[in-house]
């Protein structure tokens, strides 16, 4: 991925900041060369940066000569992180369920790790009693893991309205190269997916981050169409995956509950008179006829015609059931 333009201005100079003491942290030396190359910046920035680090209370050297560069002064240590309970608390839940829900795994424990060094020991043991004796009820998701590459380089495109260039493999094993205006990043049941207006197809289409390859911005720009959610697309693309039957119920609810029982990916709900349309598609009718009486709602059946059948097979054998 290529690296960001030199640093002309103050935009991001926190985070560049940041990461230029993460790398003294983990090399003896480094070169302002290497350190240019490495934070996106130019070395009389990197010089402007050393001395803002300084002015912060963290001593940095600057060697000069043949073998010179920057280095930490020895035996300087961070100070602890000055967390509250509260905050120390949300971060360590909020990597621990990230985790559970397909985030990076060995991202997640690096940062766990770095985060708990850093904690007064106080502090740091009550969150490692917290990490030893918490239970999920949701299960670690098993998902492959996105280059994380390929995950800010789409972010900063949707940023800057940039058009990328992709390396894609299909789920049937296709290879293929496309350009793609990307409109925007969801995580959604354990996997990220990019939503975007696709120039081979010339559609808006979704894909899985995990199946991409590589991801080149280039020089084009563009502008996302008015009422675009990416977020309702992808939902939407993954409930329309195609099956035998599609069906429409209207369910006797609110909206607000409806959402909470049937997931986005498994239909599409609209508010209308009486309640909910739900409109999905079914594989099998008579587990359909099953996910409906679970729902404990009264419902009418638009279509198919066929699930009435269906619905009066499970009744007749729900009644038979209660007889024995």
């Amino acid at each position: 991925m290529p690296h960001p333009a030199p640093d002309s201005g103050p935009a991001h100079p926190t985070t560049r900041v940041l990461a230029m003491l993460e790398l003294l942290q983990a090399h003896h030396r480094i070169t302002g060369t290497e350190l240019a190359r490495r934070l996106g910046v130019d070395e009389r920035t990197v010089r402007r940066y050393a001395a803002r680090l300084d002015d912060l209370g963290v001593p940095v050297v600057a060697d000069r000569g043949r073998h010179g560069g920057y280095r930490l002064m020895p035996g300087y240590k961070l100070p602890p992180l000055m967390l509250t309970d509260d905050e120390a608390t949300a971060v360590v839940l909020g990597l621990m369920a990230g985790r559970r829900l397909g985030l990076p795994g060995q991202a997640t424990e690096s940062a766990l790790a770095k985060v708990q060094r850093v904690l007064p020991a106080v502090l740091r043991d009550r969150v490692q009693a917290l990490r030893e004796t918490l239970g999920f009820t949701l299960p670690a998701r098993d998902a492959a893991e996105p280059s994380t590459g390929a995950v800010l380089t789409l972010a900063a495109a949707v940023r800057e309205r940039r058009r990328v260039r992709l390396r894609y493999r299909s789920w049937q094993g296709a290879d293929s190269e496309r350009d793609l205006d990307p409109y925007g990043l969801v995580f959604h049941s354990g996997r990220w997916y990019v939503t975007g207006h696709d120039h081979r197809s010339g559609e808006v289409r979704t894909f899985r981050v995990d199946r991409i390859a590589s991801a080149e911005p280039g020089s084009a720009t563009y502008e996302i169409p008015a009422g675009i959610d990416p977020v309702q697309h992808v939902t939407r693309s993954l409930a329309g995956v195609p099956y035998a039957h599609e069906v429409e119920v209207l369910l006797e609810t609110t909206l607000d509950q409806a959402r909470r029982r049937i997931p986005a990916t498994v239909a599409t709900l609209t508010e209308t008179d009486g309640g909910v349309v739900m409109t999905t598609r079914a594989e099998h009718l008579d587990g359909m006829a099953r996910m409906l009486a679970g729902l404990g709602w009264p419902f009418v059946i638009r279509r198919p015609a066929e699930l009435r059948g269906h619905v009066r097979d499970l009744a007749r054998a729900l009644e038979g059931q209660a007889a024995r």
